[in-house]
């Protein structure tokens, strides 16, 4: 049974598959017709997007997603060559090789192959909450900074214009104004009508597949009127069929080049793979496992990478899809892969008169939707320091490069989140009337406070970064100009001392006691009173100076004036006979 369990815990196929039911499979083949429909036309574009021939995109679309529907623990997550991931392989790969040349498609393939590694690994390790460290701000400035670079890139396919690929977008955009007189007409009227014909067909029907509606048609008016031979270019040949599989050719001296690219894919890949998933699941009333997920697509890459397939992750877009077409299970990514296989089979020669523009129409258009305006608002109105987060990333992912301005977010985001540690938000507490709780007397001005009390919360753990921080606040109140009798910490919000805190708690405590002020604490939860116990600091401050509430210090304060008959009124250290292990509090 141990075995079976964990069997059905690394493939999750053998969980859902014997419970498949016949009304599930009309929902299954519905929605994997209709990602198959809408992935044609993407993933050709978008392996364009990642510097490589649009069949690669293909590739992308067929073992991966098998592999992940054996391997994944999420039945609607549809994965595939993605936008952001696409980009990431063309910057990172762009210079070790020339754009859409043999080493490049080479390296591409390899990419893939360490990115699955990587993942598979960090599953394994379970080491997927690293992935926590990329925060939501960070995640928005780089994609709003990363989508405006794809759309940028694109524009030279939209006027037809023959100019390298930038790093840089200032570099591009200088590029194209000075071939502007170069752009050809027939070319431009292709990819804006392009761009029109989505976007109303996005309003107008939403779940239409207008991407192939669009290919279809434009590839008719091009070889019907034979607009190649006129400047449009095309996507020309497409070889049928599916490689034979064979493992990358891996060279040490490019793995080394290559693991930077891998690592931030990897991450990137799996954060929108995660978060799409845990959507879906919440929607659903499922659960999903994040380490399984990174194994699963780590998997997919990996076996993608041996029938030449590129990096691929789960898509926002293709799974919205996918949930609305009615998937039920993840047969519907097999469906997908299958009509995926049957066009590289029977259908490529039905591509060759394909304009590029539509490719790159069908590329703007998407990503256009990843710019989202409104978060930046919102957060610049809900949490200022939030939206400069996505700001700088935005800013340095734009101007300094694609990996640069991620790794610039997070150590921004470590950076403010230390600073914020440093200086831990706190409040003057008073008890509201007729009650036993005690509030911010700012947010609270009916608070009631006592002469010669001062009741104060830091909403903080105390360790090294605030301790100091700590001591200024208590010594600022000990020798303010009022009298004071005594000071109440509500600890409340306190889940951990470090060996900088427990010094400097006991040199205001000691610092207090010469002062002859008594120093309370309130709230302490288990795990801080048995460090305190532990490391003697719960003797310096003496067990009657802990109370379970703040209340309970408070009336100890105004009715007595010797603390070891507070103690005996007030036994906290009574109702715990010995330390608790880290489960308790």
């Amino acid at each position: 049974m141990e075995n079976t369990g964990t069997m059905r815990r690394f493939f999750p196929i053998l969980e859902w598959l014997p419970r498949y039911q016949k009304s599930d499979f009309k929902g299954d083949l519905q929605a994997g017709l209709t990602v198959t429909v809408m992935l044609i036309p993407q993933s050709m574009a978008y392996a364009l997007l990642a510097g490589v021939p649009p069949i690669y995109g293909l590739y992308a679309s067929v073992v991966p997603l098998v592999v992940y529907a054996f391997l994944g623990t999420s039945k609607q997550l549809a994965v595939g060559p993605a936008a952001m991931i696409s980009l990431l392989t063309a910057t990172g790969i762009g210079q070790l090789a020339t754009i859409g040349s043999p080493d490049f498609v080479m390296y591409a393939v390899m990419l893939a192959f360490l990115v699955g590694i990587l993942q598979i690994l960090m599953g394994i390790f379970r080491v997927g909450f690293l992935v926590n460290f990329i925060s939501h701000p960070v995640i928005k400035g780089f994609t709003f900074a990363a989508s405006l670079i794809i759309a940028v890139s694109q524009f030279k396919y939209i006027l037809g214009l023959d100019i390298p690929r930038g790093h840089f977008i200032l570099t591009t955009l200088r590029d194209l104004y000075q071939h502007l007189p170069q752009t050809s007409l027939p070319t431009v009227v292709i990819g804006v009508g392009s761009i029109l014909l989505l976007v109303a067909m996005k309003k107008w029907k939403p779940g239409f597949p207008a991407a192939l509606l669009v290919v279809a048609l434009s590839t008719v008016v091009v070889a019907v009127l034979r607009l190649d031979k006129a400047g449009v270019s095309i996507v020309g040949n497409i070889p049928a069929g599916l490689p034979a599989p064979h493992l990358p050719a891996l060279s040490s001296a490019v793995v080394r080049e290559l693991i930077p690219t891998a690592v931030t894919i990897a991450f990137v890949g799996f954060m929108e793979s995660i978060s799409v998933a845990k959507a879906m699941a919440a929607r659903h009333h499922y659960t999903i496992d994040a380490n399984q997920e990174m194994i699963a697509i780590g998997a997919a890459n990996v076996a993608g990478s041996l029938f030449q397939a590129y990096p691929v992750a789960g898509g926002f877009g293709r799974t919205a899809v996918n949930d609305q077409a009615g998937a039920r299970t993840p047969l519907a990514s097999v469906v997908t892969a299958t009509g995926i296989l049957i066009t590289l089979l029977f259908f490529t020669p039905f591509f060759y008169y394909l304009p590029r523009a539509v490719l790159a129409a069908i590329i703007i258009v998407a990503v256009w939707g990843l710019m989202d305006w409104k978060e930046l608002k919102f957060l610049w109105a809900v949490k200022p320091s939030d939206a400069g987060l996505l700001l700088i990333t935005f800013l340095a992912t734009l101007l300094v490069g694609i990996e640069q301005g991620i790794l610039i977010g997070i150590g921004a985001s470590i950076l403010a989140f230390i600073f914020q540690s440093t200086r831990p938000h706190y409040a003057i507490l008073g008890q509201l009337p007729g009650t036993r709780f005690f509030r911010n007397v700012e947010r609270f001005p009916q608070a009631r406070t006592f002469p010669g009390i001062v009741i104060l919360r830091i909403d903080a753990s105390f360790y090294f970064a605030n301790a100091n921080f700590l001591r200024e606040r208590l010594e600022k109140l000990l020798y303010r100009p009022q009298p004071l009798r005594a000071v109440i910490l509500d600890c409340g919000s306190v889940n951990s001392l470090d060996s900088t805190a427990l010094e400097t708690l006991s040199d205001i405590v000691r610092e207090f006691a010469e002062n002859k002020v008594e120093l309370l604490f309130a709230n302490v939860k288990g795990p801080v009173r048995d460090v305190m116990r532990k490391s003697g600091l719960l003797a310096v401050i003496g067990p009657q100076r802990i109370f379970l509430s703040v209340a309970d210090a408070v009336d100890c304060v105004l009715d007595h004036t010797a603390f070891t008959t507070c103690q005996r009124e007030h036994p906290y250290l009574d109702l715990e006979e010995q330390p608790r292990n880290k489960k308790h509090k």
